[in-house]
């Protein structure tokens, strides 16, 4: 739900009416500079259908048990249609903005989401917790703290990853996988569904089971001017991606990791407008869909129809619904 930064209830509103009329499936919610959940509970008062989740919430700002019952709570009140995506964002942010602990993040994300399932479970069969692990301790569950049965079963939880190791905690605990928006058909291709099948087949788990979601950046546009905004727009994000190392593999992989170095370096002393020049056609064409809205939903489906199960629009600029409703129309057609 781009656009409000969490607090405009008016505008979520019509923002996940037009979801439901354009027809996409669902919504996410980011955890940027508002709550990640609380949009939700707007757009489950505004829609029956869509599903809703947040990609990413923090989980290292908060304990197993906060999570868990917030999660809770949003599955009961969205009637099983809540997603809990969760992130583990760097160790900076975790320490320095939140004051929390920090250690491997792989490691501790595994035990995070074993807890929170332990928890569910404590909840849904009324049996005793007792969750012991390294990070986190669990063993206190009194009846006046134990929530109702949920009705609609404890919600999916879906894991952000980028490097292998995260990924592979994924594949063997989570639910499904939330992909970076700085990911090419080729890194997909080549390593991170590799990475994804391996850890499906070591948890001995199918892959029908794991959903693969992709918040794919997209340039399109009804008119000449909005087309010119989103190349530029795109590059920009592009750049400021390209130039940070937890995602070089991506441009190693491509043959661009000269200039990571040279992006790197320009991040150092924040000339943007440099950076982003130096994001040429042939970077900008491998890491977005360009077309115009209908082409562009067919390019999608070309690209990533047999890697990916869901596919958000990732466009960092402005896109007027009918251009949102054409790229829609284009995947449903070549799909």
């Amino acid at each position: 739900m781009d656009g409000t930064g969490g607090a405009d209830f008016d505008v979520l509103s019509d923002q996940v009416a037009a979801a439901e009329r354009i027809g996409l499936d669902g919504v996410w919610s980011t955890e940027v500079s508002r709550d990640p959940f609380l949009p939700l509970l707007v757009a489950a008062q505004k829609s029956s259908t869509l599903l809703l989740g947040t990609a990413a919430a923090v989980a290292f700002a908060r304990n197993p048990m906060t999570m868990a019952a917030v999660a809770n709570d949003l599955n009961t009140f969205c009637r099983g249609r809540f997603v809990l995506g969760l992130g583990s964002q760097i160790r900076a942010h975790i320490e320095r903005r939140f004051s929390m602990p920090w250690s491997a993040p792989a490691a501790r994300m595994r035990e995070y989401i074993l807890a929170l399932r332990a928890i569910w479970t404590s909840w849904h069969t009324g049996g005793k917790l007792d969750f012991r692990g390294d990070y986190y301790q669990h063993t206190l569950m009194t009846p006046m703290f134990r929530p109702e049965p949920n009705p609609f079963g404890s919600p999916r939880v879906m894991l952000a990853a980028v490097g292998p190791k995260m990924t592979a905690v994924a594949a063997e605990v989570a639910d499904g996988l939330l992909l970076h928006g700085f990911t090419t058909a080729r890194y997909l291709r080549e390593v991170t569904m590799p990475a994804v099948h391996a850890g499906l087949r070591a948890a001995d788990r199918s892959r029908a089971d794991f959903a693969v979601c992709y918040p794919g950046l997209v340039i399109t546009a009804d008119d000449e001017r909005g087309y010119l905004e989103a190349v530029q727009r795109v590059r920009r994000q592009i750049a400021f991606y390209a130039a940070t190392p937890a995602y070089r593999a991506v441009m190693d992989l491509h043959g661009w990791g000269d200039l990571h170095t040279e992006l790197h370096r320009l991040s150092k002393i924040g000339d943007w407008a440099a950076m982003t020049a130096m994001i040429d056609d042939d970077v900008l064409s491998t890491c977005a869909v360009i077309g115009e809205p209908k082409h562009a939903g067919a390019e999608i489906v070309r690209r990533f129809g047999e890697l990916v199960d869901r596919f958000t629009l990732y466009t960092p600029y402005p896109l007027d619904q009918a251009a949102r409703s054409a790229v829609v129309e284009g995947i449903k057609q070549a799909g």
